[in-house]
């Protein structure tokens, strides 16, 4: 067994919590690397549908330890209630979760600066989910932020706390807001991160002996690759690391203890919020994909904009997190289509591009240049093996690999556990074998 990495190979939304939540009776450990609550991860099986922010996917299977290392920002309101939702359905949180204590709390200072920044940008707004991600990283760099390991003393925890608002409040007023957070609104934050503290601890200790010990990890990545803070469309992206790289130097550890990587792709693109989107579809057809593909943001609601498959930009994500696999989702959402497209060029006047512009200016002006496959207007909807998808769809699977130049190895149909396509491909067969008979 290895410890393996799953990332979004696109703008995020990919379908990454159900792919984890597929490989974790493989893993002894899930560790969550980046972000915060603007992430949200849907897991289905059997009649239960569960929505995570910041828990790891892997929390609905009980051999799983799961972690948040430091490289997350926790807003322990929500957290509270992500721990209670699925405590209310059976599932045990408190004795499996381990928080690290040198993440950084987001409060209700940091949501207010993150809506107060949006509101004052008018048409050149960046999209945030307005959860105060943003502003919680920008203290945490600034070194006047609040480490969760400081619960453990709640005096000094409350002086930190102080000192945050008040430097938030200043922030605030610096950005023309004249809104401050409630005192009850703060005093909730206090009384949610003290209730955490049994939970708090030294996530890369935990996870150096889990590698000592030869125990499997997965990490769980949040967002997509064109979301990372260099390496995506900025200044349009979010404001941690995505790449797959990032996991063991934001969770601790040496980089040597990676052994592969698999990202998630959807058969399609989708993008939330604003920036650059060179294949995206703004007519009839992306409103039919969005209604079918359900496309609508797990943490805020947002209608998603939908894109043909980018190829030019799939490639770029595999160079930069060195991908080893695929996991393709959504394909039977394109069910429905008698032609498919893929970009796999983008022209700019008489100039062919085969790879992202470094300058994302250029990107929003550039035009793809599309292949077309035949659809298969065929229902493939929980078919659980490839042999069984029209040849169009192989054909289409087989193209995406041609292009991405690395192998499909799990093929998602529907949202459920169960319906899921596992292809006997190497690497993913040694990196877990038989998986596919545990389900």
């Amino acid at each position: 067994m290895i410890n393996l990495v799953v990332v979004g190979g696109q703008w995020g939304d990919e379908g990454k919590g159900k792919i984890v939540d597929l490989l974790c009776p493989a893993f002894s450990h899930v560790a969550r690397f980046n972000g915060g609550n603007n992430a949200g991860h849907t897991v289905r099986f059997a009649d239960r549908h569960l929505a995570l922010h910041l828990i790891p996917s892997g929390i609905t299977h009980p051999h799983c330890r799961c972690l948040v290392g430091p490289g997350v920002v926790i807003d322990p309101v929500a957290l509270v209630n992500e721990i209670r939702t699925l405590e209310g359905q059976s599932i045990d949180v408190r004795k499996r979760l381990l928080l690290s204590a040198r993440a950084h709390l987001t409060l209700p200072g940091h949501r207010l600066l993150d809506g107060a920044r949006e509101a004052s940008k008018g048409r050149g707004r960046i999209g945030t989910t307005g959860r105060g991600i943003g502003p919680t990283y920008e203290t945490r760099a600034a070194r006047t932020g609040v480490r969760l390991g400081l619960v453990r003393n709640p005096r000094r925890f409350r002086e930190a706390v102080a000192v945050t608002c008040a430097e938030l409040d200043r922030l605030l007023g610096c950005a023309g807001s004249e809104a401050r957070p409630a005192a009850e609104d703060i005093e909730a934050s206090i009384a949610a991160a003290l209730e955490l503290a049994p939970m708090v601890g030294d996530t890369a200790v935990a996870l150096a002996q889990a590698v000592s010990r030869g125990e499997p990890i997965l990490f769980e990545g949040a967002q997509g690759t064109f979301l990372d803070i260099d390496h995506g469309t900025y200044p349009y992206v979010t404001s941690s690391n995505c790449l797959a790289g990032f996991a063991a130097p934001a969770s601790g550890l040496p980089a040597r203890v990676l052994g592969g990587v698999l990202a998630v792709f959807k058969a399609y693109t989708t993008r939330v919020g604003e920036g650059p989107f060179p294949t995206e579809m703004t007519d009839s057809l992306g409103d039919h994909i969005r209604r079918r593909g359900n496309e609508f943001g797990t943490t805020t609601g947002r209608p998603r904009r939908i894109g043909w498959f980018d190829a030019v930009a799939g490639r770029t994500a595999v160079r930069l997190n060195g991908i080893d696999a695929v996991a393709l989702t959504k394909l039977d959402v394109l069910d429905e289509m008698a032609a498919i497209r893929i970009a796999t060029a983008y022209r700019s006047g008489e100039q062919l591009l085969d790879r992202l512009p470094d300058d994302d200016a250029e990107l929003a002006r550039l035009d793809p240049v599309y292949e077309e496959l035949p659809g298969w207007r065929t229902d493939t909807a929980s078919v659980t093996s490839f042999d069984r998808l029209p040849q169009p769809a192989q054909s289409y699977v087989r193209r995406l690999e041609e292009l991405l130049g690395v192998p499909v190895c799990l093929v998602s149909t529907g949202p459920r556990r169960e319906e899921t396509i596992f292809r006997e491909l190497e690497p993913f067969t040694s990196w877990v074998p038989q998986l596919g008979e545990r389900h």
